[in-house]
């Protein structure tokens, strides 16, 4: 089992632990690469049909490792190449996935520790957590999806404001404006996270990640468009065992037994 990511299955959900609690889960080479495989995995896993996401101790992610001296070429090193080869893989991996996945945001989220989370396709927090695009504080640009993400989820005129200052953003705050779905007692964090998490499990996770696809696709495109993707993924809905087995419970006035195929 890698070190930097922890792993462990539960009723249906994969619990996805980024393991460096000693610099607040930070970024080196081995954790982005422990990350997108551990996401490329679950992909495939039938058993999996929810990914939970959290960090160890006080943090969820606070960003780039920037004493982290284990890449031979860190002194040369090309950010543009970096962000192409290790970030932006791990956020494809999570975005591309075809199952929810939530984030615990169980401490401060900043810099591209900000964007896994907004990558993420819920967000429940405690009432501990921060987001920080701190991305201005060291003179670098939003990246790893948060140029993509933030304005979406907050607005062109708010995310502009959070990234030319940097602000911490407190729980509060990012629930009110967009940034997270809930906030928890800290305490409760992933005993609620957790009941989320199986509760989306029994559901039709494969019409769920229909829909996590339908929506990035209608994002981007026009309307005529996004009427012929919601035609062509509803096609596929409608031939799985989920769609069947919804129609007899509805027929039955039962609550319906979904299997995630």
């Amino acid at each position: 089992m890698s070190e930097t990511v922890m792993m462990k299955k539960e009723g249906g959900v994969a619990i996805l632990t980024l393991n460096r609690p000693q610099v607040y889960n930070a970024f080196n080479t081995e954790l982005n690469r422990d990350l997108t495989r551990y996401m490329n995995e679950v992909g495939k896993d039938p058993e999996v049909r929810v990914v939970l996401l959290t960090g160890a101790g006080n943090a969820f992610c606070s960003g780039q490792d920037l004493n982290d001296r284990t890449d031979p070429n860190i002194d040369k090193l090309s950010l543009g190449d970096s962000v192409r080869s290790r970030y932006n893989p791990m956020v494809e991996a999570i975005t591309g996935l075809d199952k929810p996945v939530i984030a615990a945001v169980n401490g401060v989220a900043a810099g591209a520790g900000c964007s896994l989370a907004l990558a993420c396709d819920l967000r429940i927090i405690s009432d501990k957590a921060k987001f920080v695009e701190a991305f201005v504080r060291i003179g670098l640009i939003p990246d790893s999806g948060s140029s993509w993400f933030l304005p979406r989820l907050v607005g062109f005129g708010r995310a502009m404001e959070l990234v030319l200052s940097g602000r911490d953003v407190e729980a509060e705050e990012a629930v009110q404006i967009g940034l997270a779905n809930k906030v928890v007692p800290h305490d409760q964090l992933m005993s609620q996270a957790m009941a989320w998490a199986q509760q989306l499990a029994q559901g039709p996770t494969k019409a769920m990640g229909l829909m996590k696809r339908s929506l990035y696709r209608a994002v981007d495109v026009d309307l005529n468009e996004a009427l012929e993707v919601e035609a062509q993924l509803q096609e596929i809905a409608g031939k799985t065992a989920d769609f069947q087995e919804g129609i007899r419970a509805f027929k039955e006035k039962r609550h319906p037994r979904y299997q995630g195929k």
